[in-house]
């Protein structure tokens, strides 16, 4: 597992420093975009864990090279909660796609998890695959409104089906995802930035999640009102379609972490306050 370089294993902890808050970022982004949000939250005392998954910003795995599953991808967030002392529970937080690792990790961890936090995240419910939450979105986008992003078809001898990668592309980082932030963390980003994917194929494979675990973990979901990804309407669609315990908005883009960190840490201050 790599993290950033301040951040420790759960197992290294003081007994008084014990783990709260996990950040889980999105598709080709990494635990650094979430840096004014730690920053800020470290400074009042909070512990605070911002993960790198498999294949994503320091991680040095490879994407189509060690990386083919979402269970492969999501297995830092899966040790992290594994080592969790017994009785203990964390505050998950995940962004975009990190919506998906949440809730798998909902799904095998239940009893250590105090409460999810989905940022403009896909939620997915217990009725349905869990990648419906996501195929149901691509039905209402076309191919051009993905503009530069790179798609490829990675074939390896030894699977059966193409393994499809994808990279942001700059313009439709700018229209997309970055159109509230600033230059300074648009150009951050564009030079970190790793190809990801969004495990479509694997994830139909996947069981539909249960009640008894993913569905018994109290939610939060936070609408960012201007992300012209995931859609104020969509976010909206998803919560109807799987009820939290709360709704917070925020007039924001898809990076709020980047944009309005104030008002992000201002929520989930709030949030923390409720549930730990």
């Amino acid at each position: 597992m790599h993290l950033l370089p301040h951040a420790r294993s759960i197992t290294e902890m003081s007994p008084e420093q014990k783990l709260k808050i996990i950040f889980v970022h999105g598709a080709c982004h990494g635990a650094w975009n979430w840096y004014k949000v730690e920053a800020a939250l470290r400074s009042e005392g909070h512990y605070v864990l911002s993960l790198d998954l498999a294949a994503s910003g320091i991680n040095k795995k490879r994407m189509a090279e060690d990386v083919f599953t979402f269970a492969e991808y999501s297995q830092p967030l899966m040790e992290t909660l594994a080592e969790l002392p017994q009785g203990e529970k964390a505050v998950l937080v995940g962004h975009s796609l990190g919506g998906l690792n949440l809730a798998f990790a909902m799904e095998t961890f239940p009893q250590k998890i105090a409460v999810a936090v989905f940022v403009t995240a896909f939620m997915p419910d217990t009725v349905s695959p869990p990648p419906y939450v996501f195929s149901k979105l691509g039905e209402s986008i076309s191919a051009v409104a993905w503009m530069d992003t790179e798609f490829e078809e990675v074939r390896v001898p030894e699977r059966e089906e193409p393994f499809l990668t994808m990279l942001f592309g700059p313009q439709f980082m700018v229209k997309h995802l970055y159109q509230l932030c600033s230059h300074e963390d648009l150009t951050l980003a564009n030079s970190l930035i790793r190809t990801g994917s969004l495990f479509q194929e694997d994830l139909k494979k996947a069981p539909i999640l249960s009640k008894e675990g993913y569905g018994s973990v109290d939610k939060v979901y936070i609408i960012c009102k201007q992300d012209a990804a995931i859609t104020e309407d969509y976010q909206r669609w998803m919560i109807s379609n799987n009820p939290v315990k709360e709704v917070m908005e925020i007039e924001a883009d898809h990076m709020v972490m980047l944009s309005r960190p104030q008002e992000l840490c201002k929520h989930l201050k709030s949030i923390f306050n409720k549930y730990i």
